[in-house]
């Protein structure tokens, strides 16, 4: 009996499907990577026990599987090929339990992260992680690539809003990691290993998350147009040196203004070169916001002010329509690293010599609040150009230099693999290697995405 056969004795009637149009989306993301090959089928869980039983199938037969979420990630982590199996969780999105007693949540893989947060609304209680594709994207893919956003630099990434996870080993057995409790210090600390993970040590099958309630008090919202992206990121250091804690603030340059404006029909430009978005929230946010906004008019910039939910809600609506604005351009490789804060300007510095000397188009944004730059290399055609390959090596050991990391929150998947051990460099590299060979002995799950394959002997090194 093959391995689809198996799967459609063991499994649900219609679980596992094999129409060519469905398993063709599965080769690719929204990072545009697209898989060489063709994967065997997708099985669509809706329970637990439906991932083990896949597991069990893939150990027994050797055949790699592939978690897959939405499909929204940035850095190939879910692509599937040949002879691999995809295995979607997008079925599961019961929330399981609410304790506002406890501050948590229990829900599965499955659920929207925005929709996750509407339900949690009646409840007086929020899940902070905040990506722009909070819509779209799930939280089970939020925990697998321990997701970043908008609202990291008050609130952090998801690793900060997650207590406990029930995860599927490749063989099929369950174990849960992490706790319930606010305190908890037993053993390793399993369950933030397995947060950012990217599918590669076990599946995510259920996630007990840490709430907040609602935030208290009138939100402020700052939008400032300056002359150059270097002022804008100078405003932020300063802002953030100033002791104040805005719970957004978001960084556009030029190019990005440029196709944002084309693709929402405005003229963004006509008021300045780079654009900077700030959000206070709390109870002091009326506070912080006078305060940002004398630091903006002492830098001679020009910026507005807001309390109208509306009208915020239509400006940061406004940021999150960047990505769909730039894929709009061309097709897109969309980096993320990670600086200081102080940082940021000689980062921008870096990204426009770039251009001039790959003859490159880079519109870039920026979590300006904790350093966290997306330069996004636009160009026509399918394949990546070789000059935008040397460019983004050059992006990233400039970064490295500065102190920074090679991303901050999209994940390494396919996209940053061969740049992984410039930051680890080889002792670590060879350690997670190691933690991947004792969670995925045989190496079939998500194969070829972050590590490589731990060789003969090395195990004992």
């Amino acid at each position: 009996m093959d391995v689809i056969e198996q799967l459609r004795t063991t499994l649900p009637a219609g679980t596992v499907v094999t129409d060519p149009a469905v398993l063709q989306a599965c080769r690719a993301d929204r990072s545009g990577h697209v898989s060489p090959g063709t994967p065997l089928a997708l099985v669509e869980a809706t329970s637990i026990q439906d991932v083990q039983a896949v597991c069990r199938i893939a150990t027994a037969t050797g055949t790699p599987v592939v978690s897959r979420g939405a499909g929204t990630g940035l850095a190939g982590g879910a692509i599937a090929g040949d002879g691999e199996i995809v295995l979607s969780t997008l079925a599961m999105t019961g929330i399981l339990e609410v304790s506002v007693a406890n501050r948590l949540a229990v829900v599965q893989p499955g659920i929207f992260n925005g929709e996750l947060n509407r339900a949690l609304a009646e409840h007086r209680m929020w899940w902070a992680p905040d990506p722009a594709s909070k819509d779209i994207s799930t939280v089970g893919g939020n925990i697998a690539m321990n997701a970043g956003g908008l609202l990291c630099a008050k609130y952090g990434v998801t690793r900060e809003a997650v207590l406990a996870l029930k995860i599927v080993l490749a063989d099929g057995r369950l174990i849960s990691v992490g706790h319930r409790t606010v305190k908890g210090v037993t053993g390793y600390d399993l369950c933030a290993l397995m947060i950012g993970s990217e599918g590669t040590l076990g599946i995510i099958v259920e996630a007990t998350l840490k709430l907040r309630p609602l935030v208290a008090g009138t939100v402020s919202t700052m939008a400032a147009y300056v002359d150059h992206v270097d002022v804008g990121a100078s405003l932020a250091a300063k802002i953030g040196a100033a002791g104040l804690q805005p719970a957004m603030m978001e960084l556009l340059d030029r190019r990005s203004l440029l196709c944002l404006g084309k693709h929402i029909g405005q003229e963004l430009t006509r008021r300045g070169n780079a654009y900077l978005l700030i959000q206070c929230d709390g109870p002091a946010a009326g506070e912080e916001a006078a305060a940002i906004m004398e630091i903006i008019h002492a830098a001679g910039a020009r910026a507005e002010s807001t309390t109208d939910e509306a009208t915020a809600q239509a400006w940061v609506e406004v940021r999150r329509q960047v990505l769909p604005s730039l894929e709009a351009a061309g097709t897109l490789l969309v980096e993320d690293v990670s600086v200081p804060r102080d940082a940021m300007a000689a980062m921008f510095a870096k990204i426009t010599e770039l251009e001039e000397k790959y003859g490159l188009i880079i519109p870039t944004t920026a979590h300006a609040g904790d350093g966290n730059l997306h330069p996004s290399f636009v160009f026509q055609g399918a394949e990546v150009p070789e000059a935008v390959w040397d460019a983004a090596g050059e992006l990233f050991g400039h970064a490295l230099e500065l102190g920074g990391t090679l991303t901050g929150e999209h994940g390494i998947g396919v996209l940053k693999k061969r740049w992984l051990g410039v930051e680890l460099g080889d002792t670590q590299l060879m350690l997670q290697r190691q933690i991947k060979a004792v969670f995925d002995p045989h190496g079939i799950l998500n194969p070829g995405k972050v590590l490589d394959p731990l060789g003969a002997g090395a195990a004992a090194a």
